[in-house]
């Protein structure tokens, strides 16, 4: 079709596009969920100038030493070991001491794990060994349940039953890991 002489071209009024735009652009801010990563759930000590110097005496046998230094080189126990995955066997057997060694703890309840690192230590083996400490008591709490210990981490804490399940587990034995703060040997 042939346009006509006399007709002006129809513009679209876009003077109200940059509203509508913002709009749209502040409601879905404001409607977005946006994903966080939780990371380590750790509970940090309080600030120095917060705590109180309390002076705590811990029999030598109670304690199960884990040391990584800046080369990734693992030393549990004073003895240096290159498989870090047999560290929740060795835990467990330190907790619970079954044989009554004199050289393990003394009960469950008395039982803390001493975990020191380096500034140069890799995120990889600081991971991997914590989840072999944890690992240990997540075991100890699932043979006390009766259930695997990927059952007992799943626990729903909301459902009385599995609450109940989760306790019986869990019972009067802590989960003791200290995290000492990393030594600045290696790092930079």
């Amino acid at each position: 079709m042939a346009r006509s002489k006399g007709r002006a071209t129809s513009e679209v009024n876009a003077g109200s596009m940059a509203d509508i735009a913002f709009l749209l652009l502040i409601f879905f801010l404001v409607t977005t969920t946006i994903a966080s990563d939780k990371g380590l759930t750790l509970t940090l000590p309080p600030e120095k100038d917060d705590a109180e110097e309390i002076d705590v005496k811990i029999k030598e046998r109670n304690l199960f030493k884990v040391a990584i230094n800046s080369a990734d080189r693992l030393l549990v126990e004073g003895e240096r070991m290159d498989d870090y995955t047999e560290i929740k066997d060795m835990l467990i057997e330190h907790i619970l001491n079954p044989t009554e060694n004199p050289e393990l703890a003394e009960s469950p309840q008395d039982a803390i794990v001493s975990f020191k690192t380096d500034r140069g230590t890799s995120y990889e083996i600081y991971i991997n060994v914590l989840d072999q400490l944890q690992g240990a008591y997540y075991q100890i709490y699932a043979d006390r349940a009766g259930v695997t210990a990927e059952e007992y981490r799943a626990l729903n804490l909301k459902d009385p039953k599995e609450k109940a399940l989760y306790e019986k587990g869990k019972g009067d034995i802590p989960m003791a890991i200290s995290i000492a703060e990393p030594t600045n040997i290696g790092g930079n």
